[in-house]
């Protein structure tokens, strides 16, 4: 082989979502930089559905953003439209979501990525790595390349031995068009590691020329649109592309079931599991039998392009069977396919394998990140590329690990479900996976997280002078409101207007405008706060914190306190190299999850399914506890 002459920091294989947000975190915290992939005109592809964000997933993007990552910007200078999910729910539940330009996506992530010092690029396929005792020091390419690095992070997607799947046909490959990775899985294995194989797919892409939209119904943005990132340089979109909706019906579904006898989901053709939570759509006749239809969702791809996405749609079925039973759906009569569904098997390692920093615990300074690990979707790929870019960074600066707990971040939840519990299909996030979601809202991710990552070097001082005003304004807002009383008549025809009682003495302002009938604009609609605001400039976004703070103070007060119990056995450490066998009153199941996950604390110990509460009063007393 042939000894390339850069010796690298890091070396991150794969530039999807998690592997270009690793690659921006590695190269901005000061390392020595290289992002390998197979095609570089397709930087974080958009594979599956032209969208970011999302139910639980929009937290996870604003996260990252408030960390200092880039998928906010980049989703924020793309997107073709905005809303706001969940807007009839609490705050703890409202999701932002985004539609994106597939190709400008792209273009936006990898103009970025080559304006950061320290990173190089290249088109090459890893074909695996070097390991010299515990530590890797280097990944082998096809091209005969031995690529020294003192790090490596593996974000391979869907690539790793991938095989896509239409019908009776198939085909070796990692995307529709691009080749499958060969050589990692196997390398690994070799080494002691544990793999298996899952399976997702995607849906036909079609021609929005051939569609009759007025059978459907238009799905607009939000009036007033929002954006991902806390950043105040990119500004809300100010003209927006609908979305449509229609609906299968039972003669659509009586189509899809002529494809069965080729589908190769239902003839045992496809090994790996396929994600719950997001499954084809023959897979949800089968599954939902009763329903007589199915919602389906038609996105633009961008701004200058005729081609949608049918979200909703996915599938694996022959092509003859893809195109009659789109054509059976109202408003798709005569439509036109650009691309057909497909489904895709590919290779993953069970996560359990790693630590909360996403490093092996097998090999040392080695990183896994993204769908290697089990999950599905860019958001989630993303949030692990982060963590994984900042902690492998971390680690080659001799500095301590960046773990965030389950009650400081969604990011903390995904990633202790990895490492924890595991995951047999593909991992998506939710809202309900997370106990502590009140204090886990996506409009305060900033003021979570960006203190954390400015420490760390990577949010830029301009992200945190813009947390810091919000703070102030914030504590101004709280301060002004519990000091200044309000008088009957300023108060009560704004109390009336809400059909809640009027008062007949002065109160102070807080006691007002608690009242679960008022929000923000009605509490501009009081003289005397509405000049508070104006004279102190105060921004909608502390105007927000204030109504969530007056409306869910004591909800939140709980989760508080909840979240430090549970912290209380997050700082019983566990050491690292614990004999669990010295134990014997553990129970046999408890004793050997406890070896193969090896938790870092109590807290996490009481999580490993299997560990009973027994095991974990003995663990306790075992420790002084």
């Amino acid at each position: 082989m042939y000894r390339y002459p850069t010796k690298y920091d890091i070396v991150i294989v794969g530039a999807g979502h998690a592997g270009s947000e690793a690659a921006a975190a590695a190269s901005r915290m000061g390392m020595k930089t290289l992002l390998i992939t197979l095609d570089l005109t397709k930087i974080a592809q958009m594979s599956c559905n032209p969208a970011m964000g999302g139910i639980a997933k929009g937290q996870i993007i604003r996260e990252i953003d408030a960390l200092g990552g880039l998928s906010g910007i980049v989703s924020d200078k793309s997107a073709l439209q905005f809303r706001m999910l969940n807007r009839s729910k609490g705050p703890a539940m409202w999701s932002p979501r985004t539609q994106n330009d597939r190709l400008l996506f792209s273009k936006i992530w990898r103009e970025a990525l080559e304006k950061i010092p320290r990173l190089d690029l290249m088109a090459d396929m890893v074909t695996g790595i070097r390991v010299e005792g515990e530590s890797v020091t280097a990944v082998k390419t096809s091209l005969g390349l031995l690529i020294e690095a003192r790090a490596v992070i593996l974000t391979a997607g869907t690539f790793l031995n991938g095989k896509i799947f239409i019908g009776k046909h198939s085909v070796k490959a990692g995307r529709i068009g691009e080749p499958a990775a060969y050589g990692i899985t196997e390398n690994l294995i070799d080494l002691g590691f544990e793999a298996g194989r899952m399976k997702t797919g995607t849906p036909p892409r079609v021609d929005a020329r051939t569609i009759d939209f007025s059978k459907m119904e238009e799905q607009k943005g939000d009036e007033n649109p929002g954006k991902f990132s806390f950043l105040p340089g990119v500004k809300p979109l100010s003209k927006q592309l609908s979305c449509y909706i229609t609906y299968t019906n039972p003669v659509v579904h009586d189509t899809l079931r002529i494809g069965f006898r080729e589908s190769p989901l239902f003839q045992g053709e496809i090994q790996g599991v396929g994600p719950r939570y997001c499954p084809s759509i023959e897979d949800k006749i089968v599954r939902f039998s009763d329903k007589e239809r199915h919602q389906l969702f038609l996105e633009p791809e961008g701004w200058n392009t005729y081609e949608m996405y049918v979200n909703g749609f996915s599938t694996s079925l022959p092509i003859d069977v893809q195109t009659q039973s789109l054509r059976r759906i109202p408003g798709m009569e005569n439509v036109k396919i650009i691309r057909y569904g497909y489904a895709i098997e590919y290779d993953y390692f069970p996560p359990t394998q790693l630590y909360n920093t996403l490093e092996t615990k097998r090999i040392r300074n080695l990183y896994f990140a993204g769908q290697i690990n089990g999950t599905t979707g860019y958001e989630e790929a993303a949030a692990q590329g982060i963590m994984a870019g900042i902690n492998a960074a971390l680690r080659l600066q001799d500095r301590e690990p960046f773990i965030l707990n389950r009650d400081q971040a969604y990011i903390g939840v995904l990633i202790d479900d990895l490492v924890t519990k595991g995951t047999d299909e593909p991992y998506r996030m939710f809202t309900s996976r997370a106990e502590f979601r009140t204090l886990l809202r996506q409009d305060n991710a900033d003021l979570r997280l960006t203190p954390l990552s400015h420490r760390l070097g990577l949010a830029c001082d301009e992200r945190m002078r813009v947390v810091e005003e919000k703070q102030r304004q914030i504590s101004r807002l709280i301060d002004f409101i519990q000091r200044q009383s309000a008088s009957p008549e300023e108060v009560n025809p704004v109390l009336e207007s809400v059909s809640t009682p009027a008062i007949k003495q002065s109160f102070k302002l807080k006691k007002i405008l608690s009242r679960p009938q008022l929000n923000k604009r009605d509490y501009l609609k009081i003289p005397v706060f509405k000049k508070f605001v104006e004279d102190n400039r105060i921004s909608e976004e502390a105007l927000m914190q204030l109504e969530i703070h007056l409306k869910y103070e004591k909800y939140i007060e709980k989760e508080k306190a909840n979240a430090q119990k549970m912290r209380n056995l997050e700082d019983i450490t566990i050491p690292e190299n614990f004999d669990f066998d010295k134990i014997p009153s553990l129970s046999f199941e408890g004793r050997e999850k406890l070896k193969k996950i090896r938790p870092r604390n109590i807290g996490q110990a009481s999580r490993i399914s299997g560990v009973s509460v027994s095991d974990i009063q003995i663990l306790l007393v075992y420790m002084g506890r």
